[in-house]
């Protein structure tokens, strides 16, 4: 059974009223495409120039910055890896974007927090394959976590969102 604080939703990550929304993030942690722009531009010019000051960040680590203009008070920034095929690693650096970001929601005493769908835009890791290591680390979190009340796995498109919802229903028969 999956645990009922995991809610998958379909949306726009920078609209929702969270304690903290996580970033897919390049390593320079200065903007980019996808959600990471769109991340920056709904945030303002302050969150670049907090960016700068953390020195980039490593693949499958995270750091975390205030939301600024965000309806957020956090934005954690992880950077996921580049699909090579899945024999470079990317399958444990993918689950440790979750880990990281998660352990500093918990130690800034984040209650809500909203990922998008790592790793799957122009880093071209396989939707499927990633909302199964999303499903399962988020679950694997929850069986000693209680602080955080609820994890939402936001889905930008139809597509993502039909993936993600199939995925947990394989998993809460299996």
């Amino acid at each position: 059974m999956l645990d009922p604080r995991i809610r998958i939703v379909q949306g726009d990550i920078t609209q929702l009223q969270v304690d903290a929304i996580v970033n897919a993030a390049n390593r320079s942690l200065l903007g980019g495409g996808g959600v990471d722009g769109a991340i920056h531009r709904a945030a303002g010019p302050e969150l670049l120039r907090a960016c700068r000051s953390l020195g980039g960040c490593a693949t499958g680590q995270a750091k975390i910055t205030p939301g600024f203009r965000l309806p957020t008070d956090y934005v954690i920034h992880t950077v996921g890896p580049v699909w090579s095929g899945g024999r470079k690693g990317e399958a444990e650096l993918l689950a440790s974007c979750y880990r990281q970001s998660l352990a500093l929601a918990r130690e800034h005493g984040v209650k809500t927090i909203a990922f998008p769908a790592i790793s799957t835009g122009v880093y071209g890791y396989p939707l499927d394959q990633a909302a199964h290591i999303a499903l399962q680390t988020v679950q694997t979190f929850f069986q000693s976590e209680a602080q955080i009340e609820t994890v939402f796995l936001v889905c930008f498109g139809q597509r993502a969102y039909e993936t993600y919802r199939q995925v947990s229903r394989e998993l809460e028969t299996s």
